[in-house]
């Protein structure tokens, strides 16, 4: 059984992201894959885009800026996969998501893992842009962000006694869930095997030894 995290992107008060997350929850748990526990933002006090190589400390036991970043990168290493709920703000996801994201820094605890999204929206957009955006996000961040994803405009109107009034959505999360058991499956067995060094240091070590070779020349 997979390990998966639901994370709330947002934290905003009175967040329509309420309306979403018991049906997520629910339908995830339901699912034989997964193991579920939810992450929500709102208990994880990250300091905003405060990481950098003076606050790493040991490279391998890293402190950070703050003992809860720390505790945050070793959190997200429990996993094996990720189920973010966001809403689209101004085209793109909560700020306090991208540096959630962001504080998972040189631990690589989120790296080779699948991640789908669910996304919403007040308007007819529900979340796509979004959803879009955390993709390319993933991706630097070494995820492996799925295609399939639950898209849930006029959030305001779109549940009736915690379910989605429209099937279709309810469909699309159970597509999605199936996805992203799938790929989990596959994952955790070709991490297990052995991973890569991640490839901006094999990069950053081909270029050195080319510069040491050129220095033996001249």
């Amino acid at each position: 059984m997979s390990k998966l995290q639901i994370i709330i992107g947002s934290t905003r008060p009175n967040r329509a992201a309420d309306k979403v997350v018991p049906w997520v929850v629910d339908r995830a748990t339901s699912h034989e894959a997964f193991d579920v526990e939810v992450l929500d933002l709102r208990d994880w006090p990250l300091p905003i885009f405060a990481e950098n190589f003076d606050t790493i400390g040991d490279i391998n036991d890293p402190t950070y800026s703050h003992p809860v970043v720390k505790r945050w990168n070793q959190k997200i290493k429990e996993a094996d996969a990720y189920l973010v709920i966001t809403p689209e703000y101004n085209h793109s996801v909560p700020g306090v998501l991208k540096n959630a994201i962001d504080s998972v820094w040189i631990s690589f605890a989120f790296r080779n893992k699948p991640i789908v999204a669910v996304g919403y929206s007040g308007g007819i957009a529900g979340g796509v842009r979004a959803i879009e955006h955390l993709a390319q996000i993933a991706i630097e961040a070494e995820l492996v962000p799925i295609r399939a994803a639950v898209v849930i405009p006029r959030v305001a109107e779109a549940f009736d006694g915690g379910l989605p009034v429209n099937p279709v959505t309810d469909i699309s999360l159970e597509v999605a869930l199936d996805d992203l058991a799938w790929w989990s499956a596959a994952l955790e067995p070709a991490r297990a095997a052995g991973e890569l060094v991640p490839a901006a240091f094999r990069v950053q070590a081909a270029a050195a030894a080319l510069n040491e070779v050129e220095d033996e020349v001249v």
